[in-house]
């Protein structure tokens, strides 16, 4: 080989393999696959224009679309859209959106709509640092699965997977394409699948937290990876997860509370899978023409909201521009922040604050733990089968509430610089109100 030849050899571009971009000149870059030519390619978005793109070149950097031949895309198990599609209005979007959906599934009005912009929004979701997930949750033959297929065959770059799937391609699927997991049966039959699928789940909702795994290099090396899992996520389960926390992310709908109706056909027809690539057509239009206008609205965040709960329904309201559903939404996080105080009631944490608040409302000024323990003792003492002591309380206060305590004159205190930590404690636990005392 001559020294040309070398020099040439050096100077090519390496292929990345990618499924869409932002870069930071505004272009956008989206992979597509067009089905009957069995073809991938890029459309790429630039000062108001699109075009198709087989490859492209960025310096030293050649990136070019995932192969038509991938088992993901082969399969469909994976779902992209082929070119972009003109949509009318956002109303217009958003009502074929619904109608799609409540042509082939039986879902509350209230659920439909937001799915509806559930849908829409996935498409912009990279736009966002959090993100809410949506759940159906029933038992066996109440049309978990048909939601699952139907509005996931609209979301953004959707991946299908189910309770039987091994977690690790689960991972590398969502770290290469960064669409929306659609997952069966989320509850997961083993112990170890449900603790990694539950690390996704909790990392999932927040930009810029990924899982690390350990992974092997070909010459045998532990080489720990850092896998992006952040993204929308449909999930069907017959029950709930354990972790209250991750409970607060999801917008659940129960499922087999009425009869079908009768207009929705027991059986998908081929048509359906048609008109959800013509729907994915006209989103992916809409994500090239509305992903830079697309930000957190102030006027979004709801005061009386805890943060978490604050985080995932922001997005949602932000490219809502029904004032009304905007209404429901806000009614909707009020009552699931309530469930979530109302499943708090009988926590230990629960108990100690309604005796703290109890001094306070009698005493005012610093509460000693003493005082606690005295009054803890006498309304809950009975509830545990172990002898409780003004340690263990001091030791509850600072390891669970995170409240620091400190000597007054005799014994120790909560400080009234305290007080502002109370107040937000009161207020997470239902307690200011007294909703929740036992005694």
């Amino acid at each position: 080989m001559n020294d040309q030849n070398v020099q040439e050899h050096r100077e090519a571009p390496r292929a990345d393999r990618a499924a869409s971009e932002v870069r930071e000149d505004g272009t956008l870059v989206e992979m597509v696959y067009d089905p009957e030519r069995r073809q991938t390619s890029f459309v790429v978005w630039q000062n108001g224009q699109w075009q198709f793109a087989a490859s492209l070149e960025e310096g030293s950097r050649r990136i070019v679309p995932f192969s038509p031949q991938n088992n993901l895309i082969r399969g469909k198990a994976l779902l992209l859209p082929r070119a972009p599609e003109e949509y009318g209005s956002e109303q217009d979007l958003i009502e074929e959106i619904r109608g799609y959906i409540r042509r082939y599934v039986d879902l509350s009005p209230a659920f439909e709509r937001l799915a509806s912009y559930y849908v829409l929004m996935s498409w912009v979701y990279d736009a966002f640092n959090e993100v809410p997930y949506l759940r159906v949750r029933g038992d066996f033959g109440t049309g978990k699965t048909r939601f699952l297929l139907v509005v996931g065959a609209l979301c953004y770059k959707p991946f299908f997977a189910s309770g039987a799937s091994t977690v690790s391609p689960i991972f590398h699927t969502l770290d290469a394409f960064r669409g929306t997991l659609v997952i069966d049966e989320g509850d997961f039959r083993f112990s170890d699948e449900k603790a990694e699928i539950v690390k996704i789940l909790n990392n999932g909702n927040i930009r810029g937290i990924p899982v690390l795994r350990t992974m092997v290099n070909d010459r045998r090396e532990y080489n720990p990876k850092a896998f992006q899992v952040f993204g929308p996520k449909l999930v069907a389960t017959r029950g709930e997860y354990d972790d209250p926390a991750l409970e607060s992310r999801f917008l659940t709908e129960e499922m087999g509370r009425s009869l079908l109706r009768d207009d929705v056909p027991i059986n998908l027809p081929p048509e359906y899978a048609s008109e959800a690539l013509k729907i994915r057509n006209k989103l992916l239009l809409y994500r090239l023409r509305n992903f830079h206008a697309v930000a957190v609205d102030p006027a979004a965040i709801d005061p009386v909201l805890e943060p978490r709960l604050n985080q995932i329904f922001v997005p949602l309201k932000s490219i809502v521009a029904d004032a009304s559903f905007r209404d429901e939404l806000t009614t909707a996080a009020r009552n699931l922040q309530a469930e979530l105080v109302a499943g708090r009631g009988f926590e230990l944490e629960t108990q100690l604050l309604d005796v703290i608040h109890d001094l306070l409302e009698r005493n005012g000024g610093p509460v000693s733990v003493k005082a606690i323990t005295a009054l803890f003792v006498e309304r809950y003492g009975d509830q545990y089968a172990y002898n409780i002591n003004h340690r263990m309380i001091g030791a509850l206060l600072r390891r669970k509430l995170h409240l620091q305590t400190q000597k007054g004159h005799s014994t120790y205190v909560i400080p009234i610089t305290e007080q502002s930590r109370l107040n937000v404690l009161f207020r997470k636990y239902g307690v200011a109100s007294g909703a929740n005392r036992n005694g």
